[in-house]
């Protein structure tokens, strides 16, 4: 199917580790196709009119690990051949190929990455890109997935590899949309392409810088006090960075509780929210989504980009809803 695609090629994919593999291992395959890379502006699930209109002179466009609006896929489809490789919650899109096992009713824990998702299409032996999207989207928690940490292990067993490292290598390659730099997502699936040991990952001079300026802003973070609210965490923020999936995960894995986070300082009108939670996120999405909002997320995870003026609102509803 991806053989037949012809003419001028876009590959719209996530900006983070998860989406750089995908990009990664599609390139790969279609490395005989005049096709360019491109990821949304970082923080957006969704493309902007002017990038719509950018992107609308393309032949064919693959989007991997986002799960853009609907308006946005037909938008696009009026003048390309679309095809979504996913593995986000949301609904099958008819007018295009849409390759998502998970809204299709699979079970989530069998596909845990879009990597993973792309690499069985395209037929491929289990590799380090394929695994590295997995890592990148659950980190530890990958550990409760028997089956999937097993392979994991297995690999890491054959190529003398760690667990450790397949986590180092995910926060050098999310280094890169945390600091906001989207040129370096962009190039990150060509440097994969071109790696030939895994050392060349772990010791990339400029994300492992990256990677440790971030560190200190987490760190700095997660040492001001959260709030409470009847059982849920919640915490706000005030960062540049691109980090609040990263602070989300990291209050929730530590206090078990379900968190919420609210960023006030990666846009200048909208606010970030993130929710990480032991319930099914799929109502919250859809609300969001009702009510206008750019929303997205998995069965655990609640991603949404609000007006400012309706974030305290929004919070509100979640923190109902978690209760």
């Amino acid at each position: 199917m991806l053989g037949e695609l012809s003419g001028k090629g876009l590959l719209i994919h996530h900006w983070d580790t998860d989406g750089i593999c995908s990009a990664k291992l599609l390139l790969e395959h279609l490395s005989k196709k005049n096709i360019v890379n491109r990821t949304p502006e970082l923080g957006n699930y969704y493309l902007t009119e002017k990038e719509l209109e950018k992107y609308s002179k393309y032949d064919f466009v693959i989007i991997a690990d986002m799960s853009f609006p609907e308006n946005n896929i037909v938008k696009l489809a009026e003048n390309a051949n679309v095809m979504i490789f996913d593995h986000h919650l949301g609904k099958v899109i008819e007018k295009v190929f849409h390759h998502n096992p998970v809204i299709k009713g699979e079970n989530p824990d069998k596909y845990p990455s879009a990597s993973w998702i792309i690499n069985d299409f395209l037929g491929n032996k289990i590799n380090l890109f394929a695994l590295l999207g997995i890592v990148g989207d659950h980190e530890q928690k990958v550990k409760n997935n028997k089956d999937f940490y097993k392979k994991i292990t297995d690999f890491c067993n054959v190529n003398k590899l760690k667990f450790e490292d397949m986590l180092k290598m995910v926060y050098l390659m999310d280094s890169n949309y945390k600091l906001g730099d989207k040129t370096a997502v962009e190039k990150a699936p060509h440097l994969l392409l071109k790696t030939i040991s895994t050392n060349e990952i772990l010791n990339n001079k400029i994300w492992n810088e990256n990677l440790s300026k971030l560190n200190k802003e987490i760190t700095k973070i997660l040492e001001k006090p959260s709030d409470e609210v009847s059982g849920v965490i919640l915490k706000k923020i005030n960062t540049p960075y691109n980090i609040i999936s990263t602070i989300t995960r990291k209050i929730a894995w530590e206090t078990g509780k379900n968190t919420v986070v609210v960023n006030s300082g990666f846009f200048n009108n909208k606010d970030q929210i993130y929710m990480r939670s032991s319930k099914n996120a799929e109502p919250m999405i859809q609300r969001g989504k009702s009510l206008g909002f750019k929303c997205g997320g998995k069965k655990e995870v609640l991603g949404a980009i609000v007006p400012k003026n309706k974030t305290d609102s929004f919070v509100q509803e979640i923190l109902e809803f978690l209760k």
